[in-house]
């Protein structure tokens, strides 16, 4: 990661740090005060994506580190150790959040004592601002992600968009307490758990694939085999591999080139098609070529 992608992420982390505390305190507040147990799992869930993107701040400026002696090929895999970081910890928040509901919902099921919500108006429109800020921060930090290609950063929105849609749930419980419904703002607790646990899925899913040398998706397969075969003196591809790194891409090609080419010859259409790949996807961190005799 260059140095101004790496001002970008640190940039929109820093801004969403603070907004997610701001909002954690806010809903915390107005959730005790409210009697919400929906507002209260919001803040929770909200508290986890300040924590989680200072995981993600420490992960990406690691992973922009330029290449040593003790790792060679760079730090973008720092980036994927913070995302399963980030998911773990996503996933025992709304297990925790999920039992509290559960609990809740059994208790209100056996006519168990249920302390009844006050300020629903100001619970509903402290979650209401909560859903258009996370939508904010989605979008924002989704827009700088694709921008400087970070995954790690890109996980972070989808945290935020997930938080958005808990809160949803939360402002839907809200309003069904308001309607004589008390058992909806457990429900809607339920409900984040729900979002939180999938959001933490789908990070940890997208991060074990990056550390185990996936392939590349075969649309960008596609776009190299046919950028390959355009450049000059390739008459075939023998092989081509692609190994994803973090946020990059590795990819080896042995290409297939007229046998009776001088060295000279034959290395230029190696280096002319390493410099083509190179150009054609940021993504790509290192291309090896290999020339093989055409049979």
């Amino acid at each position: 990661m260059t140095s101004e992608n790496l001002k970008i992420a640190n940039r929109v982390e820093i801004r969403t740090v603070i907004i997610n505390f701001l909002l954690t305190a806010v809903q915390f507040v107005i959730g005790l005060l409210a009697g919400s147990a929906a507002l209260i799992s919001s803040a929770i869930h909200t508290l986890s994506d300040g924590a989680t993107t200072i995981i993600v701040i420490i992960g990406v400026n690691v992973a922009g580190k330029k290449s040593d002696k003790s790792h060679q090929y760079g730090h973008e895999r720092f980036e994927s150790v913070a995302s399963l970081i980030m998911a773990v910890i996503l996933a025992i928040v709304g297990f925790g959040i999920g039992y509290s509901a559960v609990s809740e919902i059994i208790n209100i099921s056996r006519g168990g004592e249920y302390e009844p919500m006050s300020m629903e108006i100001a619970a509903l429109i402290i979650a209401g601002l909560t859903i258009a800020a996370k939508e904010w921060m989605f979008w924002y930090t989704r827009a700088a992600a694709k921008k400087i290609n970070s995954t790690a950063l890109m996980a972070d929105a989808w945290h935020s968009r997930s938080d958005a849609m808990a809160t949803v749930g939360a402002f839907l419980g809200i309003l069904g307490v308001k309607m004589g419904f008390p058992i909806l703002d457990s429900v809607a607790g339920l409900i984040i758990c729900v979002f939180i646990v999938k959001t933490a899925f789908d990070i940890f899913r997208e991060a074990t694939n990056q550390m185990v040398d996936k392939a590349c998706s075969p649309e960008t397969l596609e776009k190299l085999e046919a950028l390959i075969s355009e450049q000059d003196g390739v008459m075939g591809i023998d092989v081509i591999r692609t190994r994803i790194f973090g946020a990059k891409i590795f990819v080896d090609i042995e290409i297939a080139a007229d046998g009776s080419l001088s060295l000279h010859e034959a290395h230029k259409i190696a280096e002319n098609v390493h410099d083509a790949v190179e150009a054609a996807f940021s993504e790509v961190k290192h291309c090896m070529v290999h020339v093989n005799p055409a049979t």
